[in-house]
């Protein structure tokens, strides 16, 4: 079943909303700025996460993870600074 591209977006919030708490422990947030195609989710890491040296790691396989899990139609998820 393919889901409407509010229902991704909810599903999407969902599996950000999952991880943020491991975020702002350490002084981070993120947020969900687009989804395009229903295939490609675009985020901005916020507060400590911007210049942290493993943000690109919990990008891929914290964020990434967690996300394609929520919504398997996804292909990738960037981080925009």
């Amino acid at each position: 079943m393919t889901m409407t591209s509010e229902e991704l977006k909810i599903t999407v919030e969902k599996a950000l909303d999952e991880i943020r708490p491991f975020l702002q422990s350490d002084g981070g947030d993120i947020s969900l700025v687009a989804i395009d195609n229903d295939k490609l989710v675009t985020v901005k890491l916020e507060g400590n996460c911007v210049g942290c040296s493993v943000n690109q790691m919990t990008l891929k396989s914290g964020v990434e993870m967690t996300i394609k899990k929520h919504a398997p139609q996804i292909e990738k998820v960037i981080n925009i600074a």
